[in-house]
């Protein structure tokens, strides 16, 4: 009798590990990000667009615009973001004469890059965008390396760390609520002839990659002069 008590509660015992177990996998899963990949062939509705424009750094008033199509998985895309923004940032958004814009152009080669659009899209929701966008670039040589599945932790632990609330950016990025916005921007990118990342237009001419500081002043000093 007592090694018949001793099954069941061995079996009871097992039992209860397997459900702490189960419970855990499905917290771990829970935090990896999506589940699934956001997708590439997505119908772009009127909704995706409306009141967006891009992301934007600098007044509405600046003389000269500047719109970066780019691949969060783009090596160039990282050397500009890293070398030649900061500078672009402080010395042409901040002093009030070029207002900047960021759109998403994720090649279909890039496993990873509308993962890190969408991550940094749900991070807008809560103004995080740009700090997001920031630890994705710095990271790249981490993350872009990963598996898919493994990307998507990468990415959740970045937004945590720059402070977004958690429940929320899960929830955007489990119903893929960005998609359309993603492939929207790159239908706008195609339009405008660009066809690699970084690309930029300034001023109606379009520029394809890295460009220095200095070329991108002297484009905007053409275009508006220094006061």
């Amino acid at each position: 009798m007592a090694e018949s008590t001793k099954s069941v509660n061995r079996f009871y015992l097992l039992i209860g590990v397997l459900l702490v177990a189960g419970a855990g996998a499905l917290i771990y899963l829970g935090r990896r990000g999506p589940s699934v990949p956001v997708p590439v062939a997505v119908t772009v509705e009127p909704s995706d667009t409306a009141g967006f424009a891009g992301y934007v750094l600098g007044s509405a008033d600046a003389p000269v615009e500047i719109i970066e199509f780019a691949d969060y998985q783009c090596p160039a895309c990282q050397t500009f973001e890293m070398v030649e923004f900061p500078y672009v940032r402080d010395r042409l958004v901040a002093t009030g004469r070029v207002r900047y814009i960021y759109r998403d152009f994720p090649l279909d080669q890039h496993n990873g890059a509308r993962l890190a659009a969408h991550t940094a899209a749900c991070a807008n929701d809560q103004g995080k965008f740009w700090e997001v966008h920031e630890a994705i670039y710095r990271t790249q040589g981490e993350w872009s390396l990963a598996t898919t599945s493994r990307i998507g932790s990468i990415f959740r632990d970045l937004t945590e760390a720059a402070g977004v609330d958690m429940a929320s950016w899960d929830e955007c990025m489990q119903s893929l609520r960005y998609a359309g916005r993603i492939q929207a921007s790159l239908e706008q990118g195609l339009r405008l002839g660009v066809n690699s990342t970084p690309s930029f237009v300034i001023g109606g001419g379009l520029y394809a990659g890295v460009m220095a500081y200095d070329r991108l002043r002297a484009i905007v000093d053409s275009l508006s002069p220094a006061p």
